[in-house]
């Protein structure tokens, strides 16, 4: 492991290995934070990796300890990655009022509005940095990857993939934030984020990729609870994305899913469903 990263906990786990780690991120210009599962058969040989992304309050500790998901990571032999949400330290600027906002909020966009543009690149440490520093540290194959996330993570996991349709071989989402330009808070965060001009607000629209002719051959999963609040109040509009996708001919499973909400125990339910899901991909 290079000097670059430096392990903060490990953990054995399903015959593998959980662990944390911390590094200097030139990208966001501070100090970034994830977490790994190795499954047993990296023992042996490279494995193909997937990479999960949190939602909006999260850290790289909530899928890690609260999903499950390292069970049938071992099982399929994949590898995860969950990277914190935003970034983090002092030097850091903050929306102190806001918790949909600043820390905890990077919404996965390269800011270009002062003062974020500094250090919330969040989209580019993701597909780049993060992926360079995971290939150089561990046995994976970067010609085998997955993503997906919850809400913010969701939305993330959805332009990330259709942006990079030869880097990531599947995508899946749960509760995704599917047309964040149509919500309130995705007009909250793009335009902190990235201003008013809502032409730079499509580069991170699931919708608007897909309506622009953005594709992956596979199929898109989506878990969705019927129960979940933010659904309600029109936060995730994931019927908005998937009429997209029918119209452009974008293979798209949505699930909604009587009596979940929006919680780790709606994830954990259908977990090994999204494992599988990116399994028949990837291995």
């Amino acid at each position: 492991m290079s000097d670059a990263l430096t392990v903060i906990n490990q953990y054995a786990c399903f015959n593998g290995t959980v662990g944390f780690y911390r590094h200097a991120s030139q990208v966001c210009n501070c100090e970034m934070r994830f977490a790994v599962f190795v499954p047993p058969q990296a023992k042996q040989a490279s494995v193909p990796v997937l990479y999960y992304l949190s939602g909006l309050t999260c850290t790289e500790e909530n899928f890690t300890t609260k999903a499950g998901a390292q069970r049938y990571a071992a099982e399929y032999g994949l590898m995860l990655v969950a990277p914190d949400t935003s970034p983090r330290g002092e030097d850091v600027p903050d929306a102190e009022d806001a918790w949909d906002f600043g820390k905890g909020a990077g919404f996965y966009v390269d800011a270009t509005e002062s003062p974020w543009n500094q250090h919330y690149h969040m989209y580019s440490y993701v597909v780049d940095e993060l992926p360079t520093l995971i290939h150089a540290n561990f046995p994976v194959q970067p010609d085998r990857t997955g993503i997906f996330g919850h809400s913010m993570g969701g939305h993330g996991a959805l332009i990330c993939g259709l942006k990079h349709p030869d880097r990531y071989r599947s995508i899946s989402a749960f509760a995704p934030i599917s047309a964040p330009s149509q919500c309130q808070w995705g007009q909250k965060a793009f335009s902190g984020y990235l201003g008013t001009d809502r032409a730079a607000w499509q580069d991170y629209d699931a919708t608007e990729l897909i309506k622009r002719g953005a594709r992956i051959e596979r199929a898109i999963l989506i878990d969705q609870g019927t129960e979940d609040t933010f659904l309600a109040q029109q936060q995730l509009l994931p019927e908005v994305f998937a009429a997209a996708c029918e119209q452009a001919g974008q293979p798209v499973t949505l699930r909604m899913q009587p009596g979940y909400d929006h919680s780790y125990y709606f994830i954990a339910t259908f977990i090994g469903d999204h494992i599988q899901h990116h399994a028949a991909a990837l291995t």
